[in-house]
């Protein structure tokens, strides 16, 4: 096949190109068609909502001032340049590196060899044309949808009449005038209190003996030099690779050679014993502080001035009395439980010792009467406020068009009933508390 194509293409491109592309296989046989689904019932044309009114044009704002413009700020100065510092001729840079010695030179190594060449990959065969794709069917047409009716204008918003200006309402009643507040008398003046004592002064402190001067340090001995160490010696020369595969054997490593014993050191020599720390003389006593004087007796204040008494207040109105609440439905009777077996008898219990009796308290005293307060004058009654214009009738609205009635659903299984709950037993009423009931017992 593959040797009957690049004949046929040696001898003519375009005809190779017209079998290949005019003449199309044959089509695969097409699966049968699915049957069609059930027409479903279109649904009417939702309206759309009525265009909104335009929003007012908002007003420009004004330009903002332009902000002043920032002077530059003055350049730095130049740095100067200092000389450069000159080396300390005690103190080289670097220290001097010393020589070391030459590298043995190792032997060259052996030379690779060839490997044979990789096989060459057989020709990969030639890739068959596949048949041509179906034709894709033509679908239905989608169903054009009904019109959306036209709704009638909204009708023109009619002008309000302008509102009536607000009538002055008088002006507030002026606050009657309270009794004057009572003076009270000036404070008394403070005492002068004694001058405080004057103190001894402090005696001189002793000077103490000068410290004891502590002897020389013997000299540090001197070490004798470190012995010099013997010459490495030489390694024997490496012996010449030898050809793979045999690995050749290495030879016997030198014997180390023997280092000198280290020197001993002489004896450190004693430091002589410190010298006895001196006694210093005893601290002296300090005198006896003075007795402090007795400050004068506090003078008594005066008596506080009696508050005025201010006017009667008027008595609020009553409150109107509370409605009665219907009253609360019977709860259906509680079913008789089974009745509970009979509990074991627990020995008895000692008798508790009598609590002794709670002294009675002093009874609280009653509080003072308020003093009456001055009746606020009454308001000046408001003006009566005027009517206002009628306001005219709205326009009546256009009638709505009547959109097409929607299919009705299909109808829903009844669910079967629930089955009643049972009815609930009656609760024991709650006992009324007694404790602060009545204010005087708090």
């Amino acid at each position: 096949m593959a040797a009957a194509l690049a004949a046929a293409a040696l001898a003519s491109g375009g005809t190779v190109y017209a079998d290949d592309h005019a003449t199309p296989h044959p089509p695969y046989p097409s699966k049968p068609v699915h049957p069609a689904h059930a027409p479903q019932p279109v649904h009417p044309a939702k309206p759309g909502h009525p265009g909104k009114p335009m929003h007012p044009v908002k007003p420009e704002q004004p330009g903002k001032p332009m902000h002043p413009v920032k002077p530059e700020h003055p350049g730095k100065p130049a740095k100067p340049e200092y000389p450069a510092k000159p080396a300390h001729p005690d103190k080289p840079m670097h220290p001097v590196k010393p020589e070391y010695p030459a590298k043995p030179v190792h032997p060259e190594k052996p030379v690779k060899p060839e490997y044979p060449a990789k096989p060459v990959h057989p020709e990969k065969p030639v890739k068959p044309e596949y048949p041509a794709k179906p034709v894709k069917p033509e679908y239905p047409a989608k169903p054009v949808h009904p019109a959306k009716p036209v709704y009638p204008a909204k009708p023109v918003k009619p002008e309000y009449p302008v509102k009536p200006v607000k009538p002055e309402y008088p002006a507030k009643p002026v606050k009657p005038e309270y009794p004057a507040k009572p003076v009270y008398p000036a404070k008394p003046v403070k005492p002068e209190y004694p001058a405080k004592p004057v103190y001894p002064a402090k005696p001189v402190k002793p000077e103490y003996p000068a410290k004891p001067v502590y002897p020389a340090k013997p000299a540090k001995p001197e070490y004798p030099a470190k012995p010099a160490y013997p010459e490495k010696p030489a390694y024997p020369a490496k012996p010449a690779k030898p050809e793979y595969p045999a690995k050749p054997a290495y030879p016997e490593k030198p014997a180390k050679p023997e280092y000198p014993a280290k020197p001993e050191y002489p004896a450190k020599p004693e430091y002589p014993a410190k010298p006895a720390k001196p006694e210093y003389p005893a601290k002296p006593a300090y005198p006896a502080k003075p007795a402090k004087p007795e400050y004068p007796a506090k003078p008594a204040y005066p008596e506080k001035p009696a508050k005025p008494e201010y006017p009667a207040k008027p008595a609020y109105p009553a409150k109107p009395a509370k409605p009665e609440y219907p009253a609360k439905p019977a709860h259906p009777e509680k079913p008789d439980y089974p009745a509970k077996p009979a509990k074991p008898e627990y020995p008895s219990k000692p008798a508790h010792p009598e609590k002794p009796a709670k002294p009675d308290y002093p009874s609280k005293p009653a509080h003072p009467a308020k003093p009456d307060y001055p009746s606020k004058p009454a308001h000046p009654a408001k003006p009566e406020k005027p009517d206002y214009p009628s306001k005219p009738a709205h326009p009546e609205k256009p009638a709505k068009p009547d959109y097409p009635s929607k299919p009705a659903h299909p109808e829903k299984p009844s669910h079967p009933d629930k089955p009643s709950h049972p009815e609930k037993p009656d609760h024991p009423s709650k006992p009324t508390h007694t404790k602060h009931h009545d204010k005087d017992q708090w």
